[in-house]
């Protein structure tokens, strides 16, 4: 597939899951994972890029602290 072919499908890709997120069908630590974040200061800035601004409930922050436990950081 061309550069952009993948171009065109990452912003598919982010699109619809930003959509799903919106709908309250994604949490943010599924949403950081589907699109690849290592993260979630890397998922917040991209959803601050887009106008997404979100309270993080304690859910989670517990899911983000088992995900740095498991890297190791």
């Amino acid at each position: 597939m061309a550069v952009g072919g993948n171009a065109c499908a990452r912003r598919a890709l982010e699109g619809h899951a930003l959509e799903q997120f919106r709908a309250g069908r994604l949490t943010q630590p599924e949403l950081r994972r589907l699109l690849g974040f290592g993260t979630r200061t890397a998922l917040d800035a991209f959803l601050k890029e887009r106008g997404v601004y979100t309270d993080d409930d304690h859910a989670d922050l517990m899911q983000d602290l088992r995900d740095l436990d498991r890297l190791g950081l």
